[in-house]
């Protein structure tokens, strides 16, 4: 299995490597095209701003990658800001231009709010996924973000997470699957859903 983790540069990318590695998997970590289009399966996490990741990933071409990868249909994992860019714009310091793989915006979270949200916070299921095979409804997740996904479509929320209102705190559709947490940061639960994606991949692969 060839699993390659995306560096946008922002984050701590190594975090999210260990996580996987305690799971049997070592993942690359790359910002070159062709390794991130020769892999099986991607992850793109994130800490720090929209436009900044944007621009990390424009600077390697590894936004025309991106768009690549997903259309082959090959298994693809957002985490935090990797579920942010890939929606068409965010407002995060200014107006920033997204991957636009799925429609909507990113906003900031209301000013009434202490950002960043930070810290543990539930999971509430609207639908059923393989991603949350295992999750109890009401499990507890870990956050860092001062900004929430807005989609247009509201049928790929996979669950909510209550701050000041809901958010989506999962999103799917087809091929693609994002977290606003960190499951490599939030203990069982976080390294259910990651074992939850490799056997995707693993299912992916054997042709199941």
């Amino acid at each position: 299995m060839q699993l390659a983790i995306v560096d946008a540069g922002i984050g701590n990318l190594r975090s999210v490597q260990k996580a996987f590695e305690f799971l049997g998997v070592t993942p690359s970590i790359t910002h070159d095209p062709d390794v991130v289009l020769s892999a099986d399966a991607l992850v793109l996490p994130g800490v720090g701003a929209f436009g900044d990741g944007m621009q990390g990933l424009r600077q390697n071409g590894l936004d025309a990658a991106l768009h690549q990868f997903i259309e082959s249909g090959r298994p693809f994992l957002g985490i935090c800001v990797g579920l942010q860019l890939l929606f068409a714009e965010s407002e995060e310091m200014g107006w920033h231009r997204g991957l636009g793989v799925l429609p909507g915006r990113v906003v900031r979270f209301p000013h009434a709010l202490t950002v960043p949200h930070m810290g543990w916070n539930q999971l509430h299921r609207r639908q059923d996924h393989f991603l949350l095979k295992g999750v109890p409804d009401g499990a507890f997740v870990y956050f860092a973000h001062s900004y929430h996904a807005v989609p247009d479509d509201q049928t790929i929320v996979i669950a909510t997470t209550d701050y000041g209102g809901h958010f989506p705190s999962v999103v799917a559709r087809d091929n693609i699957w994002a977290v606003q947490f960190h499951p490599e940061k939030s203990g069982r639960i976080g390294l259910s859903i990651l074992r939850n994606f490799l056997e995707h991949i693993s299912d992916h692969l054997s042709g199941h």
